[in-house]
């Protein structure tokens, strides 16, 4: 059976090393959130994910949610987890001191989100969801529904869910049909059906706090009419305890291909009560707060299932034995060599392991521009780190969820047929990583969102933000000799994204067709960039590092930086042959004909 321990050390060798812990501790808010006290933090949270998530994880699997008359039951276990999760005070990590949080750096809790997927993706869910609604609610809502329901949803008391999909629309959201109409105490009752709402119905909380677009009796047609209500399943009472039952209702549960343990909800609104959150007809500026959250998280989760699939792969790699060295026996007191001698499994394994360590240090580099962007002094910080965040999210959900599944697959080969039953537990990390490449926007979307909204966005202000200062680094470390294997593959790929970026550009604008036809290349082509940016800056402290206690640490960093300078990142040159081949070949090709 596959097993999971959190990767402490190369967790803190980002958040301390590849980034500065002072850069956070600088912040207002932030002052207490030294390398210590994050330690103890990753630390306590490791024991958590491994001791109480990861054994549930096969639980919730083999289990899944049962639905009976609307009521929904998680798996054997669950309940008691998620109690002891929020009494640790861990969903309220990174929500404000205010609210009864403990006001800690996003840079952390993403790393204690990375452990949480890798542990048990389905548990992650209902948590993620709660942050997700607490960041919109915090950012959007009148100071009465704050005082209402940020503390329970901080405390993990109560959780929250976002209802946006129906059954005629997914992405194309100007298609919503529910309705929310006036009633007699001046808010709103809202009538529609939702589906695919993931912790829309569990008996995890006391009270589930489901945010709902919907459309007003007055609303323009399209994206342009769209209003966001806090609809709650139990109404709170003078006191704030939960009180009447609201008329909202789960109809069903979905029979998914993973993430069984995670409820997907079909949610039926009966006149449910409601309250606008913000103003009228601009629900989506206040969901896509809590979209990009989850489109982050969603990235988390390819991060986190990868990670737990390579720990798996190396450990049976290192045990199966299975023929001999090709280039002659490595272990001759054994009846055969361990399959990690052979080649092909060591590009597999390394492959993984290019993959786990640079999300990493890219998840920690956008949790830091997502602290400078809440917490900085000025407003040219902020604006900075926010233009940075924008550009990067449907990189990190994409490219993140994209390799996620094809780590859990390598996993799978790794194993061989050993892979492919349930056993041995690593299929199922396949099941639970093909959803994200899906739900939350697919990633079709986020390649058109890069390109066609990111790109252009502000004259190319985004686009600068990550171009300078690569270009300013690539500068500073040319003349190095030791950083050559590092410095000039990026640079060569680099000038790639930069020649495609123009491309693109003039392109899209003659035919909308060319940029669209590009777009997924593209987005690979800027994520191996951006991972070779963060692979040679490690090297660069890889190479610094390589005596004392932890040299093996620091020489294993530096060997994985050149197996991905040589093995991986030399993709860029075929995605920018494809790229440039325009979108002739497809787009001409005779519908009738598919």
């Amino acid at each position: 059976m596959a097993s999971y321990t959190a990767p402490l050390r190369d967790m803190r060798f980002v958040y301390n090393e590849l980034f500065s812990a002072e850069e956070i501790t600088s912040l207002p808010g932030c002052e207490e959130a030294t390398p210590d006290l994050v330690d103890a933090v990753l630390e306590e949270a490791a024991k958590l994910c491994q001791n109480e998530l990861f054994p549930l994880n096969r639980i919730g699997d083999e289990e899944g949610c049962t639905w009976v008359d609307g009521d929904v039951t998680t798996p054997t276990g669950f309940k008691e987890a998620y109690e002891k999760y929020t009494q640790g005070g861990w969903n309220g990590l990174a929500c404000a001191p205010e609210h009864g949080g403990q006001g800690m750096p996003g840079a952390l809790n993403v790393l204690v989100e990375e452990m949480m997927c890798s542990s048990n993706i389905s548990f992650g869910m209902y948590a993620g969801l709660t942050r997700g609604a607490y960041r919109a609610l915090n950012a959007f809502a009148s100071d009465e529904l704050k005082e209402r329901y940020l503390p329970r949803l901080a405390s993990g008391e109560w959780s929250g869910t976002m209802c946006l999909t129906e059954p005629q629309c997914g992405t194309d959201l100007g298609l919503i049909r529910t309705r929310a109409e006036h009633d007699d105490d001046g808010n709103y009752a809202l009538r529609g059906t939702k589906i695919f709402i993931s912790a829309g119905e569990h008996d995890l909380t006391s009270n589930i706090i489901h945010l709902v677009l919907g459309r007003l009796p007055d609303a323009p047609a399209g994206i342009k009419g769209i209003s966001l209500f806090v609809v709650p399943k139990f109404l709170p009472d003078a006191s704030g305890e939960p009180g009447q039952r609201n008329s909202v209702s789960c109809a069903s549960i979905e029979n998914k291909m993973g993430i069984k343990a995670s409820a997907t909800c079909v949610m039926n609104f009966d006149g449910a009560k409601g309250w606008l959150v913000g103003e009228p007809h601009k629900g989506m500026q206040a969901m896509f707060t809590m979209m990009n959250d989850a489109r982050l998280g969603v990235g988390m989760q390819g991060l986190g299932l990868a990670e737990s699939a390579q720990q798996a792969a190396v450990e049976y790699a290192r045990e199966r034995l299975q023929g001999r060295s090709i280039s002659g026996t490595k272990h001759e007191d054994k009846p055969a060599d361990p399959i990690i001698v052979h080649p092909d499994i060591r590009r597999m394994l390394l492959t993984m392991r290019t993959f786990t360590e640079g999300a990493r240090a890219m998840a920690a580099w956008i949790a830091r521009q997502i602290d400078l962007r809440d917490r900085a002094g000025d407003d040219e910080t902020r604006q900075a780190a926010d233009d940075l965040v924008q550009l990067l999210t449907p990189i990190v959900k994409a490219y993140f969820s994209d390799c996620g599944f094809d780590m859990t697959n390598l996993c799978i080969q790794v194993y061989g047929g050993h892979g492919y039953i349930r056993e041995n537990g690593v299929e199922q990390y396949a099941r639970d990583a093909r959803i994200a490449q899906i739900y939350e926007g697919a990633n079709g979307i986020q390649a058109l969102d890069l390109v066609g909204r990111k790109l252009p966005a502000h004259m190319g202000r985004y686009l600068r933000r990550f171009f300078h200062p690569v270009q300013a680094w690539i500068d500073d470390n040319t003349a190095s000799p030791d950083m050559q294997p590092f410095v000039l593959p990026l640079a060569k790929a680099f000038g790639r994204l930069q020649l495609a970026t123009g491309h693109i550009a003039q392109a899209g604008l003659k035919n909308p067709d060319e940029a669209g036809a590009a777009a997924a290349e593209y987005l690979k082509l800027f994520a191996l960039v951006a991972f070779g940016y963060l692979w040679a800056r490690m090297a660069r402290i890889g190479l610094d590092k390589q005596s004392g206690d932890e040299a093996e640490f620091y020489s294993a960093k530096v060997a994985t930086a050149r197996f991905f300078m040589e093995r991986i990142l030399p993709q860029s040159s075929a995605l920018f042959a494809s790229i440039m081949a325009g979108g002739k070949t497809m787009m001409e090709f005779p519908e009738e004909s598919f």
